[in-house]
């Protein structure tokens, strides 16, 4: 695993949205193609759109706290995302703010904590379970990951790489699933052969955390 600082800050959160704006671009026709096979094309469309709406947020922004930039992204992402993605990961950004509060400093707990809530505002907010071939595949065991990492002595960026790494293998066990949750759903059985677009982009946003974090002091 990647070794890397005690702590994050401020700086790695503006890091990693900055990063997360570059993968998703780089990724934007792969997303739109996994979106056509089962839903409606726009996912890496609207998720380039809204990360390079945060990207321009984050030029002359005051840094703030940690929570202070996951929530300039989740109102960026909710006002400038259209179909489900823009609630989804707004709300995940957000519910990852607020736990972390006035935080400075993240450590590995932090990082189980803000990534917990985050995947519990996805499950809130689009009432999917493991299994239903959603964006909750990829972030259910990166949670899982994630705290097993943090029990077992983890550094922080251990910590996140456990995280995308379980998301990235999340995302490829979506691909024999029957969708039960969102456009997908209305193929049945045809929807099996076939990547989750959400999962993806989730494996590839918690990866640009990693490699945002690797870069810290």
């Amino acid at each position: 695993m990647a070794e890397g600082a005690a702590t994050l800050t401020t700086v790695w959160v503006v890091d990693w949205l900055r990063e997360s704006a570059r993968v998703i671009g780089e990724h934007r026709q792969e997303l739109i193609d996994l979106d056509r096979a089962i839903g409606d094309a726009d996912h890496g469309e609207n998720l380039d759109r809204g990360f390079s709406a945060v990207l321009a947020k984050l030029d002359g922004a005051d840094p703030g706290t940690p929570a202070a930039m996951l929530k300039l992204a989740a109102m960026t992402l909710m006002s400038s995302v259209g179909g489900a993605a823009g609630p989804l990961y707004g709300t995940a950004f957000l519910r990852a703010a607020t736990s972390l509060g006035d935080t400075e400093q993240i450590g590995p707990d932090d990082v189980v904590g803000l990534l917990t809530a985050a995947r519990d505002g996805v499950v809130a907010r689009g009432k999917a379970e493991p299994g239903d071939k959603t964006m909750v595949d990829a972030w259910t065991p990166a949670v899982e990951a994630a705290g097993t990492a943090a029990m077992a002595g983890a550094s922080v960026v251990e910590v996140l790489a456990a995280a995308a790494n379980a998301a990235n293998a999340g995302a490829t066990a979506t691909e024999p699933l029957i969708a039960r949750k969102g456009r997908a759903s209305y193929l049945g059985e045809r929807s099996a052969g076939h990547l989750d677009p959400g999962a993806v982009s989730t494996g590839l946003i918690l990866q640009a955390a990693v490699d945002a974090a690797g870069g810290q002091p």
